[in-house]
């Protein structure tokens, strides 16, 4: 970076640029940092700190803290055999340089080899005991290895995993509780995939229309005739959003007016690694229409508007089923069945899983089911997804486990940004918990 620009940036910023520019390895002292850029300690100490909460640097036992390479948001739908190994509390027997590679599936090896052969793939874990052949053939096919009740591979094996580059690991579980572990990982992991963050849609490959504080109201027209924008970030000198201006704002003003005396100052900003859903929550709440999106250094990398949100929030809704979250195992034995008049009502038997030490449907679970019932019977009206404000619940009578239960949900009010649903769960035609929920519609996201 040239000196002029490094006049620019503050000594936080410049801590922060010097790290980015340095090759990966290289070791990292709070003294050296300040020392090299004139800093104090304390200054060059919180820089390296928000350097390592970036994932630049790492702190290691015995060596100190080094750059590494920054990782990229990791692929939550498989595994690494290095988190198999930390998952079922294994150790390491060989092939140690293949932990960082990615396992598609998992197989158990409860057959004959022969019959094990079908379905052994290359990037597999084949989970299985002291078998000293399918290990070697698994192996050799290109999966890894997980030995299970405690056995150990014998020396082959271990040399053929070294050679590969393919683990082969020993954990003290049996096959089924390994097995009930890895797919309890995978399932989380799917979960996780589904939630979106603001750096899987932002738009990077086109440019950022923004104002800066010292543009006029005729630089802001020109845009507007130029891109068909009303709303703009203004930025400072350094690139930071200090406020949001649209063409409402600058009705009556003249053409040769600062746009600095007619934005709201003060934007809310949010980061990259932030929830898409937060960011439709926060929308819907502040009525904001633009959000700017900031780096490490308040700078701003992007924006996201209403309508990216909403989009992305519809791309969610099309998406196959991926884990099994509570509000799914709850939900998961109900079905929609229509009325004689037309009602919709949903239909299931309470499970064990749902009650509470006594044997009944405990509060919470109420409250979960006639909250999905309420979010299913707005979404049939094609009106997308629903932001509580506030829910009143009423438990009347106890539901006792096996008991089929019927959940009624009645819209009373819908507008264009709010409902209200009133749901009544009934068994054997009598009413036993009745809520009703307040809400914002997602739509106008």
């Amino acid at each position: 970076m040239s000196d002029g620009l490094q006049g620019f940036l503050t000594k936080h910023e410049q801590i922060m640029d010097h790290i980015e520019n340095l090759s990966a390895g290289t070791r990292i002292s709070v003294r050296k940092i300040a020392q090299m850029l004139e800093v104090s300690e304390g200054t060059a100490y919180r820089a390296i700190k928000e350097a390592e909460n970036l994932g630049l640097v790492t702190t290691k036992e015995r060596i100190g803290t080094i750059r590494v390479d920054k990782k990229e948001r990791q692929h939550f739908d498989k595994l690494t055999f290095a988190e198999v190994v930390n998952i079922v509390d294994g150790e390491v027997l060989g092939g140690a340089a293949g932990l960082h590679k990615p396992l598609n599936k998992f197989v158990i090896g409860a057959m004959q080899l022969e019959a094990m052969k079908r379905y052994i793939e290359p990037d597999n874990l084949l989970i299985v005991g002291n078998r000293s052949q399918a290990q070697l053939y698994a192996l050799g096919q290109g999966a890894g290895v997980l030995v299970t009740g405690g056995f150990h591979a014998d020396e082959e094996a271990r040399k053929l995993a070294d050679e590969l580059e393919l683990p082969i690991i020993s954990s003290s579980y049996d096959t089924f509780t390994v097995a009930t572990m890895i797919n309890r990982a995978i399932y989380d992991r799917l979960i996780k995939k589904k939630i979106l963050l603001v750096q899987d849609i932002i738009r990077t490959d086109s440019p950022v229309y923004s104002l800066r504080v010292t543009d006029t109201v005729n630089d802001m027209q020109k845009l507007v005739d130029e891109h068909g924008h009303t709303r703009f970030p203004v930025v400072d000198e350094f690139n930071r959003p200090v406020g949001i201006i649209t063409t409402k704002d600058v009705l009556r003003a003249q053409p040769e007016q600062k746009v600095h005396a007619y934005m709201t100052k003060n934007p809310l900003t949010i980061s990259a690694n932030t929830s898409v859903a937060s960011v439709s929550h926060t929308m819907i709440w502040e009525g904001i229409e633009l959000i700017p999106v900031i780096d490490h250094n308040r700078k701003m990398i992007g924006v996201i508007s209403r309508k990216d949100v909403l989009k992305a929030m519809q791309y969610i809704q099309t998406q196959p089923q991926n884990g099994e979250t509570i509000e799914d195992l709850i939900w998961s034995g109900f079905e929609k069945v229509r009325q004689p008049d037309g009602r919709p009502c949903f239909r299931g038997t309470v499970t064990a899983r749902m009650t509470n030490y006594a044997g009944m449907v405990s509060e919470g679970v109420l409250t979960t089911l006639m909250n999905q019932a309420a979010l299913r019977t707005v979404r049939d009206q094609n009106r997308g997804n629903l932001i509580l404000d506030s829910s009143s619940n009423y438990f009347l009578l106890p539901i006792p486990i096996d008991s089929t239960i019927e959940i009624f949900p009645m819209i009373i009010e819908f507008s264009r940004r709010f409902c209200k649903i009133e749901v009544e769960i009934y068994h054997e035609g009598k009413r036993m918990a009745k809520s009703m929920f307040t809400a914002r519609l997602m739509d106008q996201v």
